[in-house]
C-alpha cells in the first residue's frame, strides 16, 4: 500500500495500519488456498494425462460424445483449476484487483454451471434417462467394429464388473449380431465364444439399471464429494471478494 502524508492524522494512521494488517493476513490465507487448488489441478491433469497414456483404449460409452472419456474430462477439469489456481496465486500475492476481480468472476461462473447443470438433472431426469439408454444401445452397433476399440474395451468392463449384459435387456445384443447371440463379457464363465451358447449361460440384470442402483447405493458419497466441491469454491469466492475490498480500503486509507 502507498505511504501514508506526514500530515495524517492518527486516526487514519491506525486504519491504514488495520487495513494494512487485515489485507496482509487476507493475502497470505489466499496464496495458500490457491495454490493448493493449484496443486488440485496439477494432480488431476496428471491422472487425466496418466489414464489417457495407459488406458487409451478404454473410452466413452457413448457414440454421440466419442471424446467423452473420463481422460478427456480430467484433462479439460485439471487445466480449468490450473488456470484459475495460478490467476488467484498471482493476483493474491501482487495484491492486484483486476486478476482477483477475475479469479472471482470466473469461479462464480463456473459455480452457476455447476449448479444450473445440477437443477437440469433432477428437472429433466427422465428425459435423460431415456436419451442415455438410446444413445447407449446406438453405441453397441459400434462394438467390435474398427476405430471403436475403446468402446470395445469399456463395454466388456462394465459387463464383467457389473455382471449385467446389454443396456436394458441382453436381447440388445440380438440386433447388432443379426443373431441370438451376446459378447463373451456377458458369460456366466468365461470362455471363448461362449455368447453363442443358450441364454442361461448369460448374465440377465440390464447395464443401465444395475449401473443407476450401483450409483444410488454410493449416493452418500457422491453427495460428500459435491459438497466439498462446492465449499471449496464458495471459500475461494469468499476469499477472492474479501481480499479485493480489504485491498480496496486499504487503497482509499493509505491514500
Amino acid at each position: 500500500a502507498p505511504p501514508v502524508s506526514a500530515g495524517s492524522c492518527p486516526s487514519e494512521l491506525k486504519r491504514c495500519s488495520m487495513a494494512h494488517n487485515c489485507l496482509q493476513c487476507i493475502k497470505y490465507l489466499m496464496f495458500v488456498f490457491n495454490l493448493l487448488f493449484w496443486l488440485g489441478g496439477c494432480g488431476i491433469l496428471g491422472v487425466g494425462i496418466w489414464l489417457a497414456v495407459t488406458q487409451g483404449n478404454f473410452a466413452t460409452l457413448s457414440s454421440s460424445f466419442p471424446s467423452l472419456s473420463a481422460a478427456n474430462l480430467l484433462i479439460v477439469t485439471g487445466t480449468f483449476v490450473m488456470i484459475i489456481g495460478f490467476v488467484g496465486c498471482i493476483g493474491a500475492i501482487k495484491e492486484n484487483k483486476c486478476l482477483l476481480l477475475s479469479f472471482f468472476i470466473m469461479l462464480l461462473i463456473i459455480f452457476l454451471l455447476e449448479l444450473t447443470v445440477v437443477i437440469l438433472f433432477f428437472v429433466y431426469s427422465d428425459k435423460i434417462d431415456k436419451y442415455a439408454q438410446r444413445d447407449l444401445k446406438k453405441g453397441l452397433h459400434l462394438y467390435g467394429t474398427d476405430g471403436n476399440i475403446g468402446l470395445t474395451n469399456a463395454w466388456s468392463i462394465i459387463q464383467t464388473d457389473f455382471r449385467c449384459c446389454g443396456v436394458s435387456n441382453y436381447t440388445d445384443w440380438f440386433e447388432v449380431y443379426n443373431a441370438t447371440r451376446v459378447p463373451d463379457s456377458c458369460c456366466l464363465e468365461f470362455s471363448e465364444n461362449c455368447g453363442l451358447h443358450s441364454p442361461g449361460t448369460w448374465w440377465k440384470a440390464p447395464c443401465y439399471e444395475t449401473v443407476k442402483i450401483w450409483l444410488q447405493e454410493n449416493l452418500l458419497a457422491v453427495g460428500i464429494f459435491g459438497l466439498c466441491t462446492a465449499m471449496v469454491q464458495i471459500l475461494g469466492l469468499t476469499f477472492a471478494m474479501t481480499m479485493y475490498c480489504q485491498v480496496v480500503k486499504a487503497d482509499t486509507y493509505c491514500a
